[in-house]
């Protein structure tokens, strides 16, 4: 087994990539919503809400959303019904921003926050009824341990949701894609966030995390079944879900 992990186009050591990731976010949360509109062009927002409608959390559900960064999946989970949602990211700064963001909505009742690292969930064993991650995924060290986790923390009959940058599959907007990932967004990160090196990381990162068929795959070595995606925006971002059964 190899000891080290890609962070970006760069391999690292495992031991550092998270405190790498969570310098990177540390950095970026502070303009992290602002970014997120400049870069997708506000489409994030509807991916996230097509993404909120497939869980369809219940008043009857406990929704985790692990690496929830600044509340957006958690919030629209609540708006939907969800009785709970314990929202939870590795980084401090980023639960920060999104307790500020819940005061500021008036949403009080119903949200949980929590520092936690996604490879290791302090839940027990079939505790919850659905599990959320967006676009936090691919920075995690060990994919297959989240995976595994998520898989160990939910009920029978629960499922498991996934948003994440995937691989473009009508051709000419995947030209158009790397000129937009590898040229523009580590400007607009340069001159709206200061922070290029930030953005061209996010940017590698994208390129670096499985495609469809093999997050698939990884899904069902955890032990998830009924595993299937949806492509978004042309294979720019895919929901994959799967079920504890």
């Amino acid at each position: 087994m190899t000891d080290t992990v890609d962070f970006g186009f760069r391999e690292v050591p495992k031991a550092e990539k998270a405190s790498l990731v969570r310098q990177v976010f540390e950095s970026v949360a502070p303009r992290y919503d602002l970014m997120n509109d400049l870069m997708s062009l506000g489409i994030h927002r509807i991916w996230k809400r097509i993404f909120v409608n497939a869980i369809g959390a219940s008043k009857r559900e406990t929704l985790l959303d692990l690496a929830g960064g600044t509340g957006d999946i958690a919030f629209g989970a609540l708006a939907g019904g969800a009785k709970r949602v314990i929202l939870t990211d590795v980084n401090p700064a980023m639960l920060e921003v999104a307790q500020k963001r819940a005061l500021d909505r008036g949403i009080v009742d119903g949200l949980d926050y929590a520092v936690v690292d996604a490879e290791r969930i302090p839940l027990p064993d079939r505790s919850v009824e659905k599990i959320s991650i967006a676009f936090g995924l691919r920075n995690c060290t060990d994919k297959d341990a989240v995976l595994r986790e998520a898989r160990r923390v939910l009920r029978p009959g629960g499922r498991f949701h996934c948003l994440e940058f995937s691989r473009v599959e009508i051709a000419p907007l995947a030209s158009i894609y790397d000129t937009w990932s590898f040229k523009v967004l580590p400007e607009i990160g340069a001159r709206v966030a200061k922070d290029r090196d930030s953005y061209e990381y996010l940017a590698e990162s994208i390129r670096r995390f499985p495609d469809q068929e093999t997050l698939c795959e990884m899904m069902r070595g955890a032990g998830l079944e009924r595993v299937a995606y949806r492509n978004l925006s042309g294979g720019i971002v895919a929901i994959h879900t799967g079920w504890r059964l």
